[in-house]
């Protein structure tokens, strides 16, 4: 069960660098990774009634809406709050109807587990569990708090097949991976452990096979791949291990054989991350053959990548694609380069219909993360000038895999983003819910400033709505307005 691309190289380098910035960030340098140029910004549609546009170019917060005191009313394009809960957020927000129709959300509460703990201490800590049976209203019924659940970093996921809820210890580099597992099917709002396990060797990132049956664990910094058999979830068992590989999130096809890792990569050239898309046929570890091998199919790369963050499968009239997104810039952390000629990644459509040869169709991207806007932007305005903050994406969700039109994404200091992408060669931008943190008005997170959307989005289909956290602010549900909603519907 024991596999070795390569060794694990500059391993304590990377951890000491994560661990002191907070979060990931790539070296390559100004410019794309290639020196190739930028694709465009996705073409923005007209807001309907009830819109709070965005003052400046397409993303961009600027200082003189701080000045102004216009940034307290928030952005909104073609959406509108229907509820609002907590003051914090994570990574991930994931939405279960159980097996007695009732409907919850799950949200991390924290960022940077223990940096966030004298924050979170008087509001709670954990994965917090809302039942949202009416999504206006919004009532918080659990707060797990076993080891995995204070601190899952960017673990925390749901199979809906089975029901079950799992996270891994993690933080910005990694951590020990020890791996709990929820049964939520019988009552989501209450969900029983079943097991805490020290299983995932070390823990960041995860994703599930389809079947509920094999949860998969990255470290990241680690440079580990873990997969865990949870047929029996009160007794999870290790089927899998690999080290000397730097993957981030990762997704796997509807059979569970094939899985889409967004790779971070092992660079020699001083970088933290030189790598993108690897296609991987994991059939062996689905069928549990003995000894199982993980046998690479293909890797992409893309001239704009920042860090890979995760790629999510889909299918448009049964043609197979991927939504992939990428975290943050490439800040360079250790020639110390200005952060606004660091390159932002964002999001594309991946087509995969060839496994061995696939080939971006086409880009979703802010204009504020654009290089020449970047100049002025990531220089000045609040929040702009942390890297793990700043102009960038960081996740990206789909409302289903079969057929999605649209996709919401979490763009750190620009909010939430909807765009349409009924034309995937052509998507167009088609709403966005943003609301900033002014600096200094939260006493107890005196460096809360701008807005900090970092979660994969939920989605309630039923109800026309997007699920989502910011992390200076907390759980928000926010419905789709003005006939954007109605691209929810098959």
């Amino acid at each position: 069960m024991n596999q070795k691309q390569r060794p694990a190289r500059r391993l304590l380098t990377v951890v000491a660098a994560l661990a002191v910035a907070g979060g990931l960030f790539a070296a390559v340098g100004s410019g794309s990774a290639t020196g190739e140029a930028f694709p465009a910004p996705t073409p923005q549609a007209p807001c309907g009634p009830g819109a709070r546009e965005e003052t400046d170019i397409q993303g961009r917060v600027p200082q003189r809406d701080y000045d102004t005191g216009r940034v307290d009313r928030g952005y909104r394009c073609n959406t509108e709050p229907v509820a609002h809960q907590g003051e914090t957020g994570g990574f991930k927000v994931q939405r279960y109807r159980d097996d007695s129709g009732r409907v919850c959300a799950f949200y991390d509460s924290t960022l940077l587990f223990p940096k966030d703990v004298l924050m979170n201490a008087a509001k709670g800590l954990g994965v917090i569990v809302l039942d949202m049976s009416d999504p206006s209203h919004p009532r918080k019924t659990a707060q797990l708090v076993s080891p995995a659940m204070q601190s899952p970093h960017e673990s925390v996921l749901v199979n809906n097949r089975r029901g079950l809820l799992a996270a891994v210890l993690g933080n910005a580099a990694t951590n020990a991976g020890v791996l709990d597992v929820y049964d939520v099917s019988q009552d989501c709002r209450h969900p029983q452990l079943l097991s805490s396990t020290p299983t995932a060797v070390l823990g960041h990132e995860s994703g599930w096979a389809p079947d509920g049956k094999t949860f998969w664990a990255s470290s990241t910094g680690g440079q580990t791949l873990t997969a865990i058999d949870v047929s029996d979830p009160v007794v999870p068992k290790p089927v899998f291990f690999q080290s000397g590989v730097n993957y981030h999130g990762l997704r796997l096809s509807g059979d569970g054989r094939t899985m889409y890792v967004a790779e971070i990569g092992n660079p020699t050239d001083g970088s933290f991350a030189s790598g993108g898309l690897r296609i991987l046929d994991v059939s062996e570890v689905q069928d549990r053959a003995p000894d199982p091998q993980v046998r690479l199919i293909s890797e992409l790369d893309w001239p704009e990548r920042s860090i890979p963050q995760v790629a999510e499968p889909f299918t448009r009239n049964g043609h197979p694609y991927l939504l992939e997104v990428d975290e943050f810039a490439n800040y360079n952390l250790t020639s110390g380069a200005d952060q606004s000629d660091a390159p932002v990644g964002a999001a594309r459509i991946i087509d995969i219909a060839d496994p061995a040869n696939p080939r971006i169709v086409s880009n979703l991207r802010l204009a504020v993360h654009q290089p020449s806007a970047r100049k002025s932007s990531q220089q000045n305005d609040p929040g702009a000038t942390s890297p793990v903050q700043g102009y960038a994406a960081h996740y990206c969700s789909l409302p289903r895999r079969t057929d999605p039109k649209l996709v919401a994404c979490s763009m750190i200091l620009s909010g939430l983003r909807i765009f349409d992408i009924s034309d995937l060669q052509s998507p167009v931008e088609v709403g966005y819910f943003n609301k900033p943190v002014r600096p200094g008005s939260k006493p107890e997170n005196p460096t809360a400033e701008g807005g900090y959307a970092m979660s994969q989005p939920a989605w309630d289909i039923a109800h026309r709505q997007v699920w989502y956290s910011d992390g200076n602010s907390g759980f928000y549900a926010v419905r789709l307005t003005n006939g954007v909603g109605a691209l929810l519907q098959p």
